[in-house]
C-alpha cells in the first residue's frame, strides 16, 4: 500500500482514491485476461479504489469483471451508458439505456453497480430529459447506486444546473483547462462529485512531431503553444506535475487513468506522495492558460 489519499465523492457515500483505474486502454488495445488480472491487482496493491469504464470500450467490462471476481467488494465500480454499438453511434432511447445498463451488470458479473453514467449525451438530449430518467429508473430498480454523466462544455454545464445527476465525469488537464471555471465551481458549490478525466492530457508531449492519430492532436497542438518548460524535464516530472496539477483543481475528487502496464500502477501512486502541486505552481499554469487559449480550446469530448 502506499497510502494515496481518499476524498468523499461529492455528497455521495463514496471516499475514493485519488487515482482511479481507467477501462478504455485495456478494451481498445485488445489486452488479455491475466494482464488485467495483474494489473487490477497492481491497482489495488497501489491503493486504487475506483474503477471506470463503459460498454463502448470494446471488452473492457467483460475483462475486469472477469478479472475482479471477490475483489468486487474493494472497489467502486463505474461505467457508462449511451454507445452500445461503438462510440460514433449514439442511441438514447429509454430502453437501449436499460437494456445497455443490464448488459453491464452481466459483463461486470455484478449485481449492482456504484455509478452508471450517461457517456457523452447532447446538450438537446440532456434538455429532452428521458436519458436521464432511464437513469433514474435504473437506481430505482437497484441497479446503481448512483448516477452521473460523463461529458464537456455546456452539455456538461447543463448536467450540473439540472441537479439530477450525483456525479460529473469531465476533462481537467495541462491542455484541457475549460472545465475549471465553466463546470468545476457550480458542481463544487452543489456538492457533485467530480471525475477528472485524460488527467494526462494522453501524455502528448512525448511527440516530436505532431501525431497521425487524431486522438492526440488537439492537445499535442495546445501544448506546444503552451510551452510549459516543465514537459521538457527528464524523467517522470513531466507526469509528475500533470497529474498534481489535475488533483490540485478545486472540486476535483478523483482522476481516470488508463495503462496497460500493472507497474505503472505503483509508479503513478508513488509520484503523488509528494503532496498537492504547490499553490504558485498551480497559479503559473493558470495563469499561462488564461494568457494563451482561445475560444476553440473547448473540453474534449
Amino acid at each position: 500500500m502506499t497510502g494515496i489519499e481518499r476524498r468523499r465523492l461529492g455528497s455521495t457515500d463514496m471516499v475514493v482514491s485519488a487515482l482511479g483505474f481507467g477501462g478504455a486502454e485495456i478494451g481498445y488495445r485488445r489486452v488479455g485476461p491475466r494482464t488485467v488480472a495483474r494489473l487490477l491487482g497492481s491497482a489495488f496493491d497501489a491503493g486504487l479504489n475506483v474503477i471506470d469504464t463503459a460498454e463502448c470500450y470494446e471488452d473492457s467490462e467483460a475483462l475486469i469483471g472477469r478479472a475482479l471476481g471477490p475483489r468486487r467488494r474493494e472497489c467502486y465500480l463505474f461505467t457508462k451508458c449511451g454507445h452500445a454499438r461503438g462510440e460514433a453511434r449514439a442511441d438514447w432511447r429509454p430502453a437501449a439505456l436499460l437494456r445497455s445498463i443490464e448488459r453491464s451488470l452481466r459483463r461486470l458479473a455484478t449485481d449492482s453497480l456504484d455509478l452508471i453514467q450517461l457517456h457523452s449525451c447532447s446538450l438537446a438530449e440532456l434538455r429532452r430529459g428521458e436519458a436521464i430518467a432511464a437513469l433514474e429508473r435504473a437506481r430505482e430498480r437497484g441497479w446503481a447506486r448512483y448516477i452521473g454523466y460523463s461529458g464537456d462544455g455546456e452539455p456538461a454545464r447543463y448536467a450540473v444546473e439540472c441537479g439530477r445527476f450525483d456525479t460529473l465525469q469531465t476533462s481537467v488537464s495541462l491542455a484541457d483547462q475549460e472545465a475549471v471555471d465553466l463546470t468545476l465551481p457550480l458542481a463544487r458549490a452543489r456538492r457533485m462529485g467530480v471525475i477528472a478525466k485524460r488527467p494526462l492530457a494522453n501524455v502528448a508531449w512525448r511527440y516530436a512531431r505532431k501525431p497521425a492519430e487524431p486522438y492526440y492532436q488537439p492537445y499535442w497542438s495546445r501544448l506546444r503553444r503552451l510551452g510549459y518548460p516543465f514537459l521538457r524535464a527528464a524523467g517522470d516530472t513531466p507526469v509528475a506535475t500533470a497529474l498534481r496539477f489535475t488533483l490540485r483543481v478545486p472540486g476535483v475528487h478523483t482522476a481516470i487513468v488508463g495503462t496497460t502496464k500493472p507497474a505503472r500502477w505503483q509508479q503513478n501512486a508513488a509520484l503523488l506522495r509528494a503532496g498537492p502541486l504547490p499553490r504558485d505552481d498551480f497559479e503559473r499554469i493558470r495563469a499561462r492558460w488564461r494568457q494563451v487559449a482561445d475560444a476553440s480550446w473547448v473540453g474534449q469530448v
